[in-house]
């Protein structure tokens, strides 16, 4: 085992290592169950399963905060992006591993950039198109979770119920920035060196802990 803080490791830790043993390996019968069809792949045998969580309007703040301390049973892992109503200009990275999970300010939305700040190339002026939603441009909420077990449903169905209402949303933007928002604020400085370190948490989930409210790490 390697500890590791964002996926930094040496690499002489982890190639020309000697440890892989292709004789071994070929004397193994996983791989010859897996072609004679007998193999159970693990997404059965241990329950584990992922799907993809997508909205095109923000979250309220304290209420996706209150669903991040109820936690979700059974979440391995869970990444993406999300939009805070309060937020309009920010895109805000989730990543979740265990039961460690940081929320950081990983950009602007294209729609809070000026056109000239635009990338000018077909692939991604084609994607943009593909996701663009008037009257909110990119802004969006991406989410993919991995676990065991889940319960997809429930799952989906929070997450619904931490968007603004339609009475919400009829509120505008101006009325959005005073909502609560327990989150730590993504007005500091950007970093992108590879020599940042890892983000501050902004809580845990899945646990009964409370969440740490510290300041977000570099961007």
């Amino acid at each position: 085992l390697i500890r590791t803080a964002r996926g930094r490791v040496e690499t002489s830790a982890i190639l020309n290592t000697g440890l892989f043993d292709i004789e071994r390996a070929d004397a193994s019968a996983g791989w010859a169950q897996e072609l004679r069809g007998e193999h159970t792949p693990e997404t059965e045998e241990y329950g584990i399963s992922s799907f993809v969580y997508r909205a095109c309007r923000p979250f309220h703040p304290q209420r996706l905060w209150n669903f991040i301390e109820q936690g979700v049973e059974g979440l391995i892992r869970s990444k993406g992006f999300i939009w805070l109503a309060p937020r309009m200009d920010f895109c805000g990275g989730w990543s979740q591993a265990g039961c460690s999970l940081s929320i950081d300010r990983t950009g602007y939305w294209f729609d809070a950039l000026p056109a000239d700040q635009w990338p000018d190339d077909p692939e991604t002026l084609r994607w943009l198109e593909e996701i663009w939603r008037e009257p909110w441009g990119d802004r969006r909420q991406e989410l993919v979770f991995i676990g065991q077990n889940m319960d997809r449903e429930g799952v989906l169905a929070a997450l619904d119920a931490c968007l603004l209402t339609d009475s919400e949303m009829s509120e505008g933007p101006e009325r959005w920035r005073k909502l609560p928002d327990p989150f730590p604020d993504w007005d500091g400085p950007e970093d992108d060196s590879d020599d940042a370190g890892p983000a501050d948490p902004v809580g845990v989930i899945g646990t009964d802990a409370e969440p740490e409210r510290t300041g977000p790490g570099p961007e």
